[in-house]
C-alpha cells in the first residue's frame, strides 16, 4: 500500500485573505512565520488591509483578494487571517462565483462560517475549521495543537480522532454508529444563513460553537434554528466550545442551555468537542467522512480533506 501523501506538500502557496476584520501587523507577521517553519509559501496580496468603517478593507477589496485567491491556479490553499466582521458583506458576490478550476483548501472559522458554508454546499468542497493566521505561532497554540495542526496538513496524518465527548440526551447515550460528513461553525454565523437563498439543510452531522454570548441568546438562537427547519434532516449535534457569555452574577448558563436543548430532540447531541473560540482550537474538516460513535466513550473520528 502506498504511504499517505501530505495535503499541502512542501512550497505549496497559501493565499493570505482577510474577508471579516483585520489583526495587528505583528500577529500577521508571526503567523506568515509559522506557515514558512512548517514549510509553506504564503501570499499576501498587495493591499490586504484598509481603510473601512467595520472590517478589514472595502467590501470590494476584500472581495477581490478572496476572487483572485480562489481563482488562482498555483495555490493550494487559502487561510483567514482573522474573524471579526464581515464575510457576510461578500456572500451575494460570492455565490455568482463559479466553482474554480482548481480545488483548494480554506480555512478559518467564526466568521468564516458563512463562506465554509457555501464552498461545502454548492461547490461540494472540503474546508477546514481551524486557527486563524493571527493566532499561529502565538503563546496561545499549545506545542501538541501546533504538531497536529502541521501533522494533518503536511505530513501523513489521515484523520483527526476526538475522544471524550459528552452525551446530553437519550440518543447520544445509546450506542450507534453515524458516518455522514461535518458542516457547520459559529452559532450565529449559521443563524445569518437563515431566510437568505444560501441556506440548505443537508442530512449531515451540525457542529456548532460560540464566544462572548449569554445563555438566553444562546437559547434563542438555538430556537431559531430549530423553528426555521435549519435542523430538519441534520442527523446530529455535536458542540464545541462556548466561551464567555457570563451571567451580571458570574455565573455561566451555557452549558444547562445546552442540555436542555439536546432533551428536545431524538438525535443525537453531545459536546465536548475542543474546537472554536476556546483555548485549545483543534482542527476541524467540513465535508470529508466522519464517523461518531455515541454511547459509552463516545468520539467522533473525521477523515483528512483529499484536494
Amino acid at each position: 500500500m502506498a504511504a499517505a501523501r501530505a495535503l499541502l506538500a512542501p512550497g505549496a502557496i497559501v493565499d493570505v485573505v482577510a474577508p471579516g476584520s483585520r489583526c495587528a501587523d505583528a500577529a500577521l507577521e508571526r503567523g506568515l512565520a509559522w506557515l514558512r517553519g512548517i514549510g509553506l509559501t504564503p501570499r499576501v496580496p498587495v493591499g490586504l488591509f484598509g481603510a473601512d468603517l467595520l472590517s478589514a478593507n472595502s467590501d470590494e477589496a476584500r472581495f477581490e483578494h478572496l476572487r483572485r485567491a480562489f481563482a488562482a491556479r498555483d495555490a493550494r490553499a487559502i487561510w483567514c487571517v482573522r474573524g471579526g466582521y464581515g464575510a457576510n458583506r461578500l456572500l451575494a458576490r460570492f455565490a455568482r462565483l463559479a466553482s474554480p478550476k482548481v480545488k483548494k483548501l480554506f480555512i478559518g472559522y467564526s466568521d468564516a462560517t458563512t463562506l465554509h458554508f457555501l464552498i461545502n454546499h454548492r461547490w461540494n468542497w472540503p474546508s477546514l475549521h481551524g486557527p486563524l493566521i493571527d493566532r499561529l505561532g502565538s503563546e496561545d497554540v499549545s506545542l501538541e495543537e501546533s504538531a497536529e495542526l502541521t501533522a494533518v496538513l503536511t505530513g501523513t496524518q489521515t484523520s483527526i480522532e476526538y475522544e471524550g465527548l459528552i452525551a446530553l440526551n437519550a440518543a447520544a447515550r445509546r450506542r450507534q454508529v453515524l458516518v455522514s460528513r461535518m458542516f457547520g461553525g459559529n452559532l450565529t454565523m449559521m443563524q445569518t444563513l437563515l431566510g437568505t437563498p444560501w441556506m440548505q439543510r443537508p442530512r449531515q452531522i451540525l457542529f456548532l460553537e460560540e464566544i462572548g454570548e449569554r445563555g438566553y441568546r444562546i437559547d434563542r438562537t438555538l430556537q431559531h434554528l430549530g423553528s426555521a427547519g435549519a435542523l430538519a434532516g441534520v442527523r446530529a449535534i455535536v458542540f464545541g466550545t462556548f466561551t464567555g457569555g457570563n451571567e451580571p452574577d458570574g455565573s455561566n448558563l451555557a452549558v444547562p442551555v445546552l442540555e436542555r436543548f439536546a432533551q428536545s430532540l431524538r438525535i443525537p447531541v453531545l459536546r465536548g468537542l475542543a474546537v472554536g473560540h476556546g483555548s485549545h482550537q483543534r482542527p476541524l474538516f467540513f465535508n470529508t467522512r466522519a464517523e461518531l460513535t455515541c454511547g459509552p466513550g463516545a468520539r467522533l473520528n473525521v477523515e483528512r480533506a483529499r484536494l
